[in-house]
């Protein structure tokens, strides 16, 4: 995982805490698949958008501020 350039060691069941406006990427050199959950404060993308890829993702879409949490 990569956080402002600076190259960072992650196993199974690490979480990892990305700070606000910082640039990230996520590589996967293990054997087998990555499985990798997101979570943002504030959400930044719409509900329900999954990206398969990087490449797949492209730009991102921004959250149109509704929320799925029922009351």
């Amino acid at each position: 995982m990569r956080i402002d350039g600076k190259r960072n060691a992650v196993k199974a069941d690490d979480a990892v805490i990305v700070p606000a406006g910082a640039r990230h990427n996520v590589v996967n050199t293990g054997k087998s698949a990555l499985k990798f959950y997101t979570l943002y404060g504030p959400p930044e993308h719409r509900d329900g958008v999954v990206h398969r890829t990087k490449a797949d993702a492209g730009g991102h879409e921004h959250s149109d501020g509704k929320t799925t949490e029922r009351r």
